[in-house]
């Protein structure tokens, strides 16, 4: 529905599934959890030393001594120096800097090339520092352009050569552009059928930054933020072929939302026990926010506002025989469970209300399937680990760990917040399997079902 950042890391991920696809893997040995064991440095030659740095062969991180002044030490992870390359991009490509070409066709936005890059160690900051960038063209002129940058706040080098950082608190820009030929719309509220899909051309101009910052130090519970983004955006016909043109069926929403300017400002404070702000193993977090237009060409002004939720549980490992309390990253099975509630007030375009499908909110139907004013939405997803030790790729590259995941979700959308109790209840459920080069680094592929639908998404980090 609207220009977003990508979930990081964005091609690394798409490439290391690639890659595994590609070669002959052979899982590692798994970890005995009664054995606590040191990192093992035996028989290695001097190579395999530098390439196996503060990790164990199998891809065991050992857990390393913190200063003794850190606030929160529980709330750093930990990268070790066979993380950490030195070089340019090129240099680096396929350790810490990867380009993923991208080739796609679609009987309706043509045939698509590009090309994204992605540096997770960009400016060689070690690892302070992420960049990615994606540029792809179509035939039928469907295009996308992209950069994003991030730095995190709170990073510190250890003597033993890796680094440590707090997931917290960061700052980040976003640039792009981006033009959809085929986003669809439905009409608003949850009795919505699909025989009602309707298609329109989104295109849109973003400029964007935030901040995020714990408090009273790093790593504290307590998280606020604040973003400020610039906009235009301008509609014109869809390309599905067999829906509506957006504009002939719903002529008053398209025209509201048609060639606008805009100035975007959000903020959120939450309050968040979770050991992990992008692979959590276990804690519990609730979440205010809001995000409005104090200024937009034809006279509209309003804001989406709404509280979010989740809670996560580890669980008895059930297909591995899990970590040790000396590893940095144990594998661990969880539940987690999530939950948010939106409401809007004043006006906004049909492109800017809160909506229910895609990739992270009933996953068994297309993105922004149903819209409103107002939405409810739960979930409850059993995560657990299938290889924990992963794949080795190459000597410097490998597969930390692969699982699996089953999902249940549920919710609605209204014109009002006092109707959600008396609207449909919409259902998804479905499996996915998750890919990780590393903890942060997240590669999930979900299949949602839903009554009427079926969904694939493809993406890249947690739906919650």
């Amino acid at each position: 529905m609207s220009l977003t950042k990508p979930h990081l890391p964005l091609s690394p991920l798409l490439l290391g599934a690639f890659l595994v696809s590609c070669q002959g893997l052979h899982p590692a040995t798994r970890n005995n959890p009664a054995e606590v064991r040191p990192l093992d440095s035996s028989f290695r030659s001097q190579e395999e030393a530098d390439d196996l740095d503060g990790m164990d062969p199998d891809g065991r991180i050992p857990k390393v001594e913190l200063p003794a002044d850190l606030p929160n030490p529980e709330r750093w992870r930990y990268k070790p120096a066979a993380r950490i390359q030195e070089g340019n991009v090129f240099e680096r490509l396929f350790a810490t800097s990867f380009i993923t070409p991208l080739i796609f066709f679609s009987s309706e936005v043509g045939t698509g090339a590009g090309f994204a890059v992605t540096d997770i160690d960009f400016r060689n900051k070690r690892r302070q520092e992420f960049a990615n960038s994606t540029f792809t063209y179509t035939t039928e002129g469907q295009q996308q352009y992209t950069l994003l940058w991030r730095r995190w706040l709170d990073h510190l080098d250890l003597a033993e050569g890796g680094i440590i950082q707090e997931e917290r608190s960061f700052v980040q820009a976003f640039a792009g552009y981006r033009k959809t030929l085929t986003s669809r719309f439905y009409g608003l509220g949850a009795d919505s059928q699909e025989d009602d899909e309707t298609s329109y051309t989104d295109e849109v101009t973003a400029l964007e930054a935030e901040l995020d910052q714990a408090f009273p130090t790093a790593g504290s519970d307590w998280v606020a933020g604040a973003g400020v983004r610039l906009e235009h955006r301008n509609l014109s016909n869809g390309f599905v072929s067999g829906a509506g043109n957006t504009a002939d069926v719903f002529p008053g929403l398209y025209q509201q939302g048609d060639d606008l300017d805009s100035l975007w400002l959000s903020t959120h404070i939450r309050h968040d026990t979770r050991d992990s702000q992008t692979n959590p193993y276990r804690g519990t977090m609730l979440q205010a926010w809001g995000r409005g237009t104090p200024w937009m060409t034809g006279g509209l002004a309003g804001i989406t506002y709404g509280l979010r939720g989740s809670a996560i549980i580890p669980l008895p490992d059930l297909l591995h025989s899990g970590g040790d309390s000396f590893e940095e990253n144990p594998p661990t099975d969880r539940l987690a469970l999530g939950f948010s509630v939106e409401d809007t007030g004043g006006d906004l375009p049909f492109w800017a209300l809160p909506t229910l499908g895609g990739s992270e909110r009933l996953r068994g139907y297309i993105a922004g399937r149903f819209v409103d004013r107002s939405l409810w939405f739960a979930a409850a997803e059993y995560r657990l680990v299938v290889i924990p030790r992963g794949f080795a790729i190459n000597e410097r590259i490998r597969m930390e760990r692969i699982g699996l995941a089953l999902f249940y979700e549920l919710g609605s959308v209204a014109g009002d917040l006092s109707e959600l109790g008396s609207s449909r209840v919409l259902t998804s459920y479905g499996l996915g399997a998750r890919f990780n080069l590393e903890r942060a680094a997240t590669f999930r592929a979900d299949f949602g079902f839903a009554p009427d639908s079926t969904n694939l998404a493809i993406t890249f980090g947690l739906s919650f």
